[in-house]
C-alpha cells in the first residue's frame, strides 16, 4: 500500500482513505477456508486532486494491483461533514439540532452529515480538535462543553488558519475568544452549523463572526 500511495502522489493526488477492506480467501467474506497463497487484498482509497480518468490510469500502471473499481464519490453520499466535539450532554443536543436542520436540506439535494464524539479533558479534546483538519469533507467544527481553553484554544487557532470555521456554545475559558461564532443554545448552535455550510441556506458565518447569541 504504501507504493500506491507513493504513485498517487506522484501523480498529483492526495490520499484521504486507503484501508484493507478484506483479504481475498477469508471465509467471513464468503472465500475458502485457505488464506490466500499470493496475499490478494482488497483495498478501499479516497483520493483527491485527481480526475477518474487520472486515477484510473495510474491505478492500471501500478505494479501488483490486478484490477479496480470506480465507486461514487464520498462527498456525493455522505457529503460535507459538521463535527461536534466536547461533553456528552451538550454534544447530545447539538448534534439534535445539526440532525433536523440537515434533514430539511437533504431533502432539498444537500449531503450533510453529522458526527459527534465525546470528550473529557483538555488533552484529549485539543488532540480531537487538529485531527478534525485531516478529516476528510469535514466543513465545521462545533464545539460543545461548559469550559474549554488552554492547548483546546491554540488548537482551534491552528485549524481556523487551515479553513475549518469553529461555532462554540456559550462557556467558561478562553475558547468563546477564539470562535466564530458562540450560541448559548445548543440546539440553536447545531441547527446554524449545517446552515453555515448548506448552499441551500441563506445563513453566512463570514456576516455573523465574532458575534454572540
Amino acid at each position: 500500500m504504501p507504493a500506491l500511495a507513493k504513485r498517487l502522489a506522484e501523480a498529483g493526488g492526495i490520499t484521504r482513505t486507503l484501508s484493507t477492506v478484506r483479504r481475498l480467501g477469508d471465509p467471513q467474506d464468503g472465500g475458502s477456508e485457505e488464506p490466500s497463497l499470493n496475499g490478494d487484498v482488497e483495498i478501499e482509497i479516497e483520493v483527491e486532486g485527481l480526475d477518474e480518468e487520472k486515477l484510473a490510469r495510474t491505478l492500471h500502471a501500478t505494479p501488483g494491483v490486478r484490477a479496480h473499481r470506480l465507486t461514487r464519490a464520498l462527498d456525493r453520499i455522505f457529503g460535507k461533514r459538521v463535527i461536534v466535539i466536547g461533553g456528552g450532554a451538550q454534544v447530545a443536543q447539538v448534534a439534535l439540532g445539526a440532525v433536523s436542520e440537515a434533514d430539511r436540506h437533504n431533502l432539498r439535494g444537500e449531503r450533510i452529515s453529522v458526527d459527534t464524539i465525546a470528550l473529557v479533558g483538555e488533552k484529549e479534546i485539543a488532540a480531537a480538535v487538529r485531527a478534525v483538519a485531516d478529516l476528510p469533507r469535514a466543513r465545521l467544527l462545533v464545539l460543545a462543553g461548559s469550559i474549554m481553553g488552554g492547548d483546546i484554544s491554540v488548537a482551534a487557532r491552528e485549524i481556523r488558519e487551515q479553513g475549518i470555521p469553529i461555532i462554540c456554545l456559550n462557556m467558561v475559558g478562553s475558547i468563546t475568544e477564539v470562535a466564530d461564532l458562540v450560541v448559548s443554545d445548543p440546539v440553536q448552535a447545531g441547527t446554524m452549523a449545517v446552515m453555515a455550510v448548506a448552499d441551500t441556506a441563506t445563513f453566512e458565518l463570514a456576516r455573523q463572526r465574532g458575534r454572540r447569541y
